[in-house]
């Protein structure tokens, strides 16, 4: 029986929190599949990250560290992960559903003649094997999957579970990344980066959003953005605020925005479209404040306020920048 073995993601030289997620759900599954967990880190100059990752449920990391992995090339990153599955005898390898991940997973199951699951939020054992979950039909039903191949490639969601939390005793092994230069194909140029805007909801404890019933762009500045600020928190959006341009993208919650689980999600103005719960039911606590007493939000809500958000939002911001001393 093969093992698992993570992808993982380095990010500013830290490993990154989707790795992290991923090595949680390896961990659970380790134990009850009888398989061991594994790791490859893939760059140059990544022995702080490698060592970073084994002490963080990667298990024994392989760090695969090549000129020609020190920038995200699709044929390079292939190679090396399949010359890291064979050291680490792996039929289970998991990678963050990112851009990276949505670019050479695929390819590496097809020359794997493996299953391939993407998008997954939750893998479980059943009967001593995994069993994928994943949303379907714009997050209307969940989809439990159990691949027929010997080995699978799966992609899973970030921030869609916990990281892990503790410490473990795993090992760094160097690895002869394979890589042949000559069937790299692909020529890394350069990377744009975005200019940062605000906090990043998926990394945020406390979020505030705002949907379609907040009535105009100007008032996420004057209403919801105030309570997130007294809060120490983030502000974010529904779909609607987002395709009405109010906001921009990195601002929108949900199946097309991004996943969030923070210790508290507040709800304002929005009615809860299946879309949207898909990226925050997953929260701690949510507070929900609409003036429609039936809306959808309201079935996933720890606590329920049926009210004007104008009224109740200025007064909850109010409340708490006075018990803050404000």
């Amino acid at each position: 029986m093969g093992n698992i073995l993570i992808v993982a993601e380095i990010q500013k030289g830290k490993i990154r929190e989707a790795t992290l997620e991923m090595a949680a759900i390896a961990q659970k599954l380790a134990g009850p599949l009888g398989k061991e967990v594994k790791s490859v880190v893939l760059g140059k100059d990544i022995g702080a990250a490698a060592e970073e990752l084994s002490k963080k449920g990667g298990g024994e990391v392989f760090a695969a560290d090549h000129e020609l992995l020190a920038n995200y090339n699709v044929d390079a990153f292939t190679q090396a992960t399949r010359t890291a599955i064979e050291a680490a005898g792996a039929d289970l390898i998991l990678v963050s559903n990112t851009p990276s991940g949505w670019d050479f997973a695929p390819r590496l199951a097809a020359g794997l003649d493996a299953g391939f699951v993407s998008d997954c939020f939750n893998i479980e054992e059943e009967g001593g094997k995994p069993v994928f979950v994943r949303r379907v039909f714009n997050g209307k039903l969940d989809a439990r999957l159990l691949p027929q191949t010997d080995v699978v490639v799966a992609t899973v969601q970030p921030g869609a579970t916990a990281a892990f939390e503790g410490a473990t005793d795993g090992k760094v092994t160097n690895l002869d990344a394979g890589i042949d230069a000559a069937a790299v194909r692909a020529k890394f140029i350069e990377t744009k980066v975005a200019e940062s805007k605000g906090v990043d909801l998926t990394k945020a404890d406390i979020i505030v959003s705002g949907g379609r019933g907040v009535g105009a762009p100007e008032k996420f500045t004057e209403t919801i953005q105030p309570l997130a600020d007294a809060l120490g928190g983030a502000m974010g959006a529904s779909r609607p605020v987002v395709d009405a341009g109010w906001l921009p993208h990195e601002y929108q919650v949900g199946s097309s925005g991004q996943v969030v689980t923070p210790k508290l999600y507040i709800a304002c103005g929005i009615s809860g479209a299946i879309q949207h719960l898909v990226g925050m039911k997953a929260s701690n606590f949510i507070v929900a404040i609409n003036k429609d007493g039936d809306a959808p939000i309201f079935e996933v809500a720890d606590v329920g306020v049926v009210g004007d958000l104008f009224e109740v939002v200025p007064a909850l911001t109010k409340a708490i920048s006075e018990a803050k001393g404000g």
